[in-house]
């Protein structure tokens, strides 16, 4: 490549990109597969003409559709590529060896992250089957299908201690994608000096406690890069995992700015996306930032501001019910599933977050606990509110639309769950309507003031 005067992309080598006749021609390869693009044919065939002389007949595909990598790939007219694995789903289904006829709602059920104890484990042929359909069903849910990445990322904690319960979240998955076995992906920008990252974490939902990040950058149609993963230590809050999350996901976006400097598209606007104003108040300040609480967490995480402040990112509140990462770190249900997983799969542009009304907590997934009374803590920022059961429910307030569900305590036991966003309006609703059918699906009958 750099003999016929073709220069590396220092953050993909796998990228090299040349100047011709005014025009940018640029190549991508994987092993032996290779992928070559100019707005002029003719230099297309030229270049195609030299790598021939030094490597031998090669088999070419020009036009709009290529198959690449498991990938059935199409450019369409209005500039965005549409991604279909659909070929790639069969085998994995086919590999499962046991009939997914049933088509699900969803990927994953409320009780994604739960784990049976007594759930019995597989046997050794099973177990190996697992781990395989996983691991390949992983590639597909990064390539084409976005929409599986969240309980496949779970399902990939397991594979080392698989048991009958992971085996049908397994099947699950793929009952969903049997379903929707010709989705497809679409990627596309608006402007390519224009980027946006989504980051958000759930809180202390794995089984010992971690947390779960998720995140994804955009320029407008899609996510063309994204994230679902457990977190590798354990935080105090919700505040903090959500720093965590952002200083996990921070590289990616970082390294998309630098891959399309090198490019030739210099971003212009470059924001990044979080729903917890504690977080973004600790990322934009550091230190100054912390108080008694926050003191604890290590100082590898404040690198975020500096990076932030150096990469020229910036940080914006996102109101939760229009964050697109939720879809990568919550099992989802009912219509908001349906309408951000139109938005991450490219088939709705990003703008149309704006329209998502609130969603109910039951589509959010949560647990319902009917509250009787509440008292403040003395710095305002928490409460303790006692539940009809006798639990004590304690509240932190990270986000300015309400109160996040941070534990609660049960005699002899501590567990933290997941966030649970609670509107005030949503509760004072509740209050003055008394709609007994949905009294156990948002926490009532009680008004939150902070």
């Amino acid at each position: 490549m750099k003999a016929m005067g073709f220069e590396l992309n220092p953050y993909d080598t796998c990228v090299a990109n040349k100047m011709v006749d005014g025009k940018q021609c640029t190549i991508a390869w994987f092993v032996d597969d290779n992928k070559i693009s100019h707005v002029d044919p003719k230099v297309v065939t030229g270049v195609i003409e030299k790598i021939e002389e030094r490597f031998g007949e090669m088999t070419v595909t020009r036009g709009k559709e290529h198959v690449f990598l498991g990938m059935h790939i199409t450019y369409l007219d209005n500039g965005t590529a549409e991604i279909r694995m659909s070929d790639y789903v069969r085998e994995c289904i086919e590999e499962l060896g046991e009939s997914v006829a049933h088509s699900a709602t969803s990927p994953a059920k409320r009780d994604l992250y739960d784990i049976h104890e007594k759930s019995p484990p597989l046997d050794k042929a099973q177990a190996e089957v697992f781990h395989s359909v996983t691991a390949k069903t992983l590639y597909v849910s990064h390539r084409g299908r976005l929409d599986v990445q969240l309980p496949i990322a779970f399902l990939c904690t397991r594979v080392s201690k698989s048991t009958e319960q992971d085996w049908t979240k397994l099947k699950r998955v793929l009952s969903y994608m049997n379903g929707t076995i010709d989705d497809f992906r679409v990627i596309g920008a608006d402007d390519l000096t224009k980027m946006v990252t989504y980051v958000d974490a759930s809180y202390a939902v794995h089984e010992d406690m971690k947390s779960h990040t998720g995140g994804l950058v955009s320029f407008g149609t899609g996510a063309v890069m994204s994230k679902s993963s457990k977190q590798k230590l354990n935080t105090k809050s919700s505040t903090e995992s959500e720093l965590v999350g952002g200083s996990d996901y921070l590289p990616h976006p970082i390294w998309a700015k630098k891959f399309m400097e090198k490019q030739g598209h210099v971003l212009t606007e470059n924001k990044f996306y979080q729903d917890n104003q504690s977080t973004i108040h600790f990322e934009k300040n550091g230190r100054r930032s912390c108080g008694p609480n926050s003191r604890h967490i290590d100082i590898r995480y404040f690198f975020i501001k500096d990076r932030l402040e150096l990469e020229d990112f910036d940080v914006v509140y996102c109101p939760t019910e229009q964050m697109l990462a939720d879809f990568f770190t919550k099992p989802l249900q009912g219509n908001l599933f349906r309408r951000l997983r139109e938005v991450v799969m490219g088939r709705k542009h990003t703008d149309s977050l704006k329209d998502f009304a609130s969603a109910s907590s039951q589509e959010r997934v949560g647990e319902a606990i009917n509250i009787t009374s509440k008292s403040e803590s003395k710095s305002g920022a928490e409460a303790d509110a006692h539940s009809t059961d006798g639990r004590v429910v304690r509240f932190e307030e990270g986000k300015p639309n309400g109160y996040t569900l941070v534990e609660k305590h049960e005699p002899a036991t501590v567990r933290t769950y997941a966030q649970i966003v609670t509107k005030r309006s949503d509760l004072e609703q509740l209050e003055r309507s008394r709609v007994e059918s949905v009294r156990s699906e948002i926490v009532a009958p009680l008004t939150l003031k902070k």
